[in-house]
């Protein structure tokens, strides 16, 4: 079963508890309390090697947003880039099924 990310991403935000930011993301996967990463497409490189570590080491799993970091933040309901989603509770949206 698919799910569709951005239709999810913004249910998430109006309904369960997320967190926007790599450097959040970073701090909530080593403090243990993220429960799924979602990376925009063109997160930089960097940034999305060390989140897939960190992600690793607390047994987070990562999803993959297809498109860009405009269009993630847009997904949030943001005027703004987002490179990395962290969903800390998933509210009324589906993507509990992917933790």
């Amino acid at each position: 079963m698919a799910i569709d990310l951005s239709k999810n991403v913004r249910l998430c935000v109006d309904s369960g508890k997320a967190e926007l930011g790599s450097k959040k993301a970073f701090k909530l996967l080593l403090g243990g309390e993220a429960k799924l990463l979602i990376l925009s497409g063109n997160c930089p490189e960097e940034a999305a090697r060390d989140l897939r570590h960190a992600a690793k080491l607390a047994n987070v799993n990562v999803a993959d947003f297809s498109g860009t970091s405009l269009e993630l933040g847009v997904a949030c309901g943001k005027p703004f880039p987002v490179s990395a989603f962290t969903v800390l509770e998933a509210g009324d949206s589906e993507l509990g099924l992917l933790y």
